[in-house]
C-alpha cells in the first residue's frame, strides 16, 4: 500500500481525495495535516493527525503528499514537498500562473518525482462515453463540442473559493477540468476567445465563464455558470455523421458527498445520453448507454506510478498546458478579443 500525507482536510480534502485514497484498494491515508483536526482524526482514526506540511515532510513512511489547500498556496506547498523528495498530487489548478506550472513541472522531472495534477475528471463517466464514442467514429468528423458545468448556487457564501485574492472564482475552480478535458480529446487549440464574468450580487469572484477553442475542423465550446437554474445539456457533440447530448452532472461528486464510497451498490452509475446517427439509409435514434465512472482510477495509478514504474495517466505538461489557457482566457475577457495560442511547454 502507498501511504500518503493528505494536507488539507476541507472541502477537496475531504469529499475528494481521503475517500478515493481510502477505498483504491492500493492506496491509504497515512498522515492528514489540517486544522480541523478533530473532523479528520473522527473520520480516519489510523491516520496520524499532524499539524502542518512540515510534519509530513518529516514522516519518512509517507511517500506522496496530496495538496488539497487553497489555490494560491498549491505552488509553494508542491515546491517545498520536491525540495523534500515527495512525490506530489495537487489539486486542480496546480498553480495559478503558467510560469509556475513549469518551474514544478521541471523539478518533478530532474528529481524523477511525479507531479500529479488532480483532474479526476477524465474518469467521469460521460466524459469516458464521449471520448470512446469519438474515438469509434460513430459521428464521423466532430465540428462542435459542448461542455457545459452549470449550478444554480445565486448566494455568494464566505468561502476562500468565492475570492479572488486566493485564487477563487469558476474560471480557476471549474476551468481546469474543461480544459484538460478538450485538451485530451483535441489537443491544443489555435485559438481562445472568452467571457469571464461576475453576475451574482455581492460576487467577488467570477461566476460566469464562457470559454471558446478554435481549431482548423471544429468549434469547442466550454461552459460554467452559477446562475444555471434550468438544466443544461451536459455535453453536445455534432459530426459529419450525427450528434450526441448527455445531460446531468457525473454522479460520483454527490455520492462522495452523501456518503457514498467507490464499490458499494450504486456507485458511479449514470443515466444514459441520446444519440443520433445520420448515414445514407440510416437514421438511427437510440439512447447510449453511459459508462460508470471511475475516480478511483486516479489513485490507482498513483500507486503504480510510484511503486511500479507504470507511466502516469495525466503528465506535468497538462497542468503547464491549462495553465497557459487560463491565463489566455482571462486576458481574452479582459480585452475583449480573440487571442492565438502558441504553447510554451516546460
Amino acid at each position: 500500500m502507498l501511504r500518503i500525507g493528505l494536507l488539507g482536510y476541507g472541502f477537496a480534502g475531504a469529499t475528494f481525495h481521503a475517500p478515493l485514497i481510502g477505498h483504491s484498494g492500493r492506496t491509504e491515508v497515512g498522515a492528514i495535516a489540517s486544522s480541523q483536526a478533530e473532523i479528520a482524526a473522527k473520520a480516519w482514526p489510523q491516520a496520524r493527525i499532524v499539524a502542518d506540511l512540515d510534519a509530513l515532510l518529516a514522516d519518512s513512511t509517507i511517500d506522496c503528499i496530496v495538496i488539497a489547500t487553497p489555490n494560491d498556496t498549491h505552488f509553494e506547498f508542491a515546491r517545498r514537498a520536491l525540495v523534500a523528495g515527495k512525490h506530489v498530487v495537487v489539486d486542480k489548478p496546480v498553480t495559478l500562473t503558467s510560469e509556475e506550472a513549469r518551474i514544478l513541472a521541471r523539478m518533478a522531472s530532474d528529481d524523477k518525482l511525479l507531479l500529479a495534477p488532480f483532474h479526476n475528471r477524465r474518469w467521469d463517466g460521460d466524459f469516458l462515453t464521449v471520448q470512446a464514442l469519438i474515438a469509434s467514429g460513430r459521428l464521423g468528423q466532430i465540428t462542435h463540442f459542448e461542455s457545459h458545468f452549470d449550478r444554480f448556487r445565486p448566494m455568494v457564501r464566505q468561502r476562500w473559493r468565492e475570492n479572488t485574492q486566493s485564487g477563487g472564482g469558476l474560471l480557476y475552480d471549474l476551468g481546469p477540468h474543461l480544459i484538460d478535458q478538450a485538451l485530451l480529446l483535441f489537443g491544443a487549440p489555435q485559438t481562445v476567445n472568452a467571457t469571464v464574468a461576475a453576475y451574482r450580487e455581492n460576487a467577488q469572484a467570477d461566476d460566469y465563464v464562457h470559454l471558446q477553442l478554435g481549431y482548423p475542423d471544429k468549434q469547442v465550446v466550454l461552459h460554467a455558470s452559477a446562475l444555471s437554474a434550468l438544466e443544461a445539456p451536459r455535453f453536445v457533440l455534432h459530426g459529419r455523421r450525427g450528434s450526441y447530448l448527455k445531460t446531468g452532472l457525473d454522479t460520483q461528486e454527490d455520492q462522495l458527498k452523501a456518503g457514498l464510497r467507490p464499490g458499494q451498490p450504486g456507485w458511479a452509475i449514470n443515466p444514459p445520453g441520446q444519440i443520433r446517427e445520420v448515414a445514407g439509409d440510416l437514421d438511427l435514434r437510440a439512447e447510449l448507454a453511459t459508462l460508470d465512472g471511475a475516480y478511483v482510477e486516479f489513485y490507482r495509478a498513483v500507486a503504480a506510478t510510484i511503486k511500479d514504474g507504470a507511466p502516469f495517466p495525466v503528465k506535468p505538461g497538462a497542468a503547464v498546458s491549462v495553465a497557459e489557457i487560463l491565463e489566455l482566457a482571462r486576458q481574452s475577457a479582459e480585452e475583449g478579443r480573440r487571442l492565438p495560442y502558441v504553447a510554451q511547454g516546460w
